[in-house]
């Protein structure tokens, strides 16, 4: 028989677009799709669409409760949505050797899993499976919040894994530990989101031709850099980014390690210390070839002499070729920049596509003069957003406008700012940047946005 008419590539292409309709209300713990409901009831229909009905119905699976109903003695609790695991199911036996078996025979169809620490009093169940036995030997994708089981649900197998603890809680002592031997287990990750991780494990991914995206989130309980270490350098990681309380950690790594094919590097954390800003950019210098996304982002700038944080000439210095999007965030006033330096910015990036600049100053430096002489440099500017003086307006509206044709979003104040004149820079925006959408941050800065339509409009001079 012709490939072609083989009636179970049919059916499989039958099942995937059933699996894929979309569900009413998502409850993922109880609620069945429309898709999924359709998968059931095909499985029950006759054998031949048994199984692969089930690996559909299995592939994508949120929790150990719904794991669990494959066993028939667990049905009440497992569908009952007033029912809720406890620390411990009280008075719920463990599975039986059948009703094992039962399970692994459809946990191996599992490609996706999420568990939450609420699964964790769903866990003793399972105590009858042997420790050396992999649950989930064909899972791709994890999605793991706070338990305490990692070894049942990191499977060798995985390419995304993503291990999530609440930031404000401290982690159990030997969970770091565990988490960073199992993840010496997986030789096929592509990406990796996790807390900090032990040298050698940093070493074990080094190695991994398939790795292109890290994540580390806090580096609580992370273990002090040992000189001896030697790790190869990451040839293949394109993504790496931090969420951390200071830049302590994420500094360390990028000098100790290497990252030659980098294209983005973002980094979050609550204070930023002066001392530590030149020991962090000279160590992201090792990437000013190749990266081509920046952003870091912090909540408080730490200076004992109180100077504004100079972190643009720093980038300037360092002479990053490829950049094409720069993202600074900042919750407090401290970035200094003025008309003068956003030229030096567009001029030493002229490909830049994407300029963010966030800060709460009070009275911004950069003038309308200033952004509309800058941004010339960079011709494929798409998105801009910047504190820009909107009340001392020193372009002229009757000026003949050289008009960028590029720049799609624009993002002009904080809602502290002042708005000044709106007609005027309302025709401003219209004449000079005509593609920009301007993106309001509070409501009685609209009437802005109001005056441009009546400009596109063709009405010129009316009064609002």
């Amino acid at each position: 028989m012709h490939r072609a008419l083989l009636v179970s590539d049919v059916l499989l292409y039958i099942f995937t677009y059933v699996e894929q309709l979309p569900p009413t209300i998502y409850t993922p713990s109880v609620t069945a799709s429309p898709g999924q409901k359709c998968l059931a009831s095909l499985a029950a229909t006759c054998n031949a669409f048994y199984e692969l009905a089930m690996d559909l119905l299995w592939a994508d699976i949120y929790g150990v409760k719904l794991l669990l109903g494959c066993v028939t003695r667990l049905h009440p609790l497992v569908y009952s949505s007033l029912w809720k695991w406890g620390p411990q199911p009280a008075g719920v036996e463990p599975l039986s050797a059948d009703e094992a078996r039962q399970f692994l025979r459809h946990s191996t169809r599992v490609r996706s899993l999420v568990i939450e620490l609420s699964d964790d009093g769903a866990v003793p169940l399972l105590s009858v499976i042997p420790a050396d036995v992999c649950l989930f030997p064909r899972l791709r994708e994890l999605r793991l919040s706070g338990s305490k089981h990692l070894e049942l649900f990191l499977s060798h197998t995985l390419r995304d894994c993503y291990v999530y603890y609440d930031p404000e809680e401290v982690i159990p002592v030997d969970q770091l530990p565990k988490l960073s031997d199992r993840i010496r287990l997986c030789n096929q990750l592509v990406t990796l989101s996790c807390p900090p991780l032990d040298w050698a494990t940093w070493k074990h991914l080094s190695t991994l031709p398939t790795l292109v995206k890290i994540e580390v989130r806090s580096s609580l309980g992370a273990p002090p850099w040992l000189e001896e270490q030697h790790i190869s350098p990451f040839l293949y990681l394109t993504s790496l980014s931090f969420t951390d309380s200071s830049a302590a950690y994420a500094t360390t790594v990028l000098q100790h390690m290497k990252f030659p094919s980098l294209e983005s590097f973002w980094i979050g954390v609550e204070t930023l210390a002066s001392t530590e800003v030149e020991p962090f950019f000279r160590a992201l210098s090792q990437c000013k070839q190749t990266l081509e996304t920046l952003t870091i982002m912090w909540e408080e700038y730490n200076d004992p002499q109180r100077r504004p944080l100079t972190a643009i000439p720093h980038l300037l210095s360092l002479s990053f070729t490829q950049l094409r999007s720069l993202r600074l965030r900042s919750y407090d006033s401290c970035i200094y920049l003025d008309n003068n330096v956003l030229l030096e910015v567009m001029s030493a990036w002229p490909h830049l596509q994407a300029l963010h600049i966030e800060e709460c100053a009070i009275s911004p430096s950069v003038t309308f003069h200033g952004l509309l002489t800058a941004i010339r440099q960079c011709p494929q500017l798409e998105a801009f957003g910047m504190l820009i003086d909107t009340v001392n307006i020193d372009v002229d509206p009757d000026a003949e406008p050289i008009q960028h044709a590029c720049l799609q979003t624009l993002r002009l104040e904080t809602p502290e700012s002042p708005t000044g004149n709106a007609e005027a820079i309302a025709r401003i925006i219209f004449d000079w940047l005509p593609w920009a959408i301007r993106e309001p941050v509070r409501r009685r800065y609209r009437h802005i946005s109001l005056y441009i339509v009546i400009y596109r409009k063709g009405f010129r001079h009316i009064v609002i």
